[in-house]
């Protein structure tokens, strides 16, 4: 038992002890990434007490948030490709850093209004645009392909564990002291990785190919092409664009359901969060030890994420509400780490940060329409009714964009008929895999 838990910390964290500028990204991860959450926690239960428990209200806050996806990331993978991403994304945490810091000071002076919080959340929303796939090319630059399914895995677990103290966290700050405190602290926890990223030896990142710089339009078809060209990329992504526009809206759903459907208050939001982060760390850790993208793990995380979500609207109890978000954990990043992973191995160094755009675009492009569409849901069937469409959409999903991969047309590219996708596998030099 002790050496088959030594094996699995040795697959699961290999990124970490290999690469020095890794190491400094992931250590620096471990302490921005909870105040994320902390402020993300707060934003929601904020605008949820100043609009007097409005769900709606709630949903437009995601709608701020999420709009900058839908609007410029088809076009941010083009200006990720023209930059290094390691200033890039210094200037993105200094930019999220100064917005925290804003809304903190507003929230602690007592003036704060639900449309400073929108604002906010719409800025920061732009930042996230450029930031995110910046992350993940640095990711690249970072690791390389050996690692980098390992590494998309941990960042995830990194990302997802914040969720299990942060929200718990945040919970028990709001209550105690107001909302104010939540915003101060993650101002304060970008200088972790802001720290980490001026540490970084540039000289020992991987090489890639250099990119050319097109027009914003022509790069941006580029990225597109590359993406329609190859059956299993656009699989994934419209799988990921299914299940992200209606089965990621928790920041809407949650606030809900602890309030109106579980009669509870902040700790409760705070447990239901925490549950569902830490069902995240158990998938993105074993995800890290598999060492490969597998197409049949990203499915089955897509099925079980959908199954979690349909029997969490019948929920009456706050304990089985924890349980079945805890396996939507799991099965969220099971899901999510593979289809990252697919989608940049299969990308040339060129058009990396184009495709990395296009998959963020998938990701988080329509979450504003998602968290309308739950915010509406909720208003006329409570959350029964959004968690049930939200399951039924992702499980559908999976079982179609399954049915179409097995498919004679579909590409091979993988090992054992297209279950694993190895590194050496994924090059594909810009044309269809087959």
């Amino acid at each position: 038992m002790t050496k088959a838990i030594l094996r699995f910390n040795g697959r699961a964290f290999v990124s970490v002890k290999k690469h020095r500028n890794y190491r400094l990204f992931f250590l620096g991860q471990t302490v921005s990434l909870p105040g994320t959450w902390i402020q993300r926690f707060a934003q929601a239960w904020l605008v949820y007490s100043l609009t007097h428990h409005s769900a709606l209200a709630v949903g437009l806050l995601a709608f701020a948030q999420f709009l900058p996806f839908t609007l410029f990331s088809l076009f941010a993978g083009v200006v990720v490709d023209r930059f290094d991403p390691r200033r890039t994304v210094i200037n993105t945490q200094a930019t999220a850093m100064l917005l925290a810091s804003t809304v903190a000071a507003i929230t602690l002076a007592g003036v704060v209004r639900p449309w400073h919080v929108y604002v906010i959340a719409f800025l920061g929303g732009l930042v996230q645009v450029l930031d995110a796939p910046s992350r993940q090319q640095l990711t690249y630059r970072m690791v390389g392909r050996a690692e980098l399914q390992n590494a998309v895995a941990l960042n995830s677990s990194v990302f997802n564990a914040s969720r299990i103290y942060g929200p718990a966290l945040a919970g028990i700050l709001i209550a105690a002291f107001g909302a104010g405190i939540c915003f101060t602290i993650n101002a304060v926890s970008f200088l972790a990785v802001l720290a980490g990223l001026l540490m970084m030896r540039p000289q020992e990142f991987y090489p890639v190919e250099a990119s050319t710089r097109p027009t914003m339009m022509r790069g941006a078809r580029e990225g597109i092409a590359f993406a329609l060209q190859s059956r299993e990329i656009f699989l994934v992504l419209v799988l990921v664009l299914i299940v992200s526009t209606f089965c990621l809206n928790y920041n809407v759903l949650l606030p809900v359901l602890a309030k109106q459907t579980l009669h509870a208050g902040p700790r409760t939001f705070g447990a239901l969060s925490a549950a569902f982060g830490a069902g995240a760390l158990v998938g993105g850790l074993l995800a890290a030890a598999q060492g490969r993208a597998r197409r049949s793990l990203m499915l089955l995380g897509a099925m079980g994420f959908g199954a979690s979500e349909l029997l969490l609207g019948p929920a009456g109890s706050v304990w089985l509400a924890c349980v079945l978000l805890f396996a939507g954990g799991v099965s969220f990043t099971t899901w999510s780490s593979n289809a990252n992973s697919i989608v940049q191995l299969a990308a040339p160094d060129h058009l990396r940060g184009r495709v990395i755009g296009l998959y963020f675009f998938a990701f988080a492009g329509t979450g504003s329409l998602g968290g309308l569409i739950s915010g509406w849901l909720v208003h006329v069937g409570g959350t029964r009714l959004a968690f049930f469409v939200a399951g039924i959409a992702a499980m559908s999903s999976a079982l179609v964009v399954g049915r179409l991969m097995r498919a004679p047309t579909a590409p091979v590219g993988a090992e054992a008929a297209g279950e694993r996708l190895s590194p050496q596998a994924a090059q594909v030099g810009g044309a269809a895999r087959r």
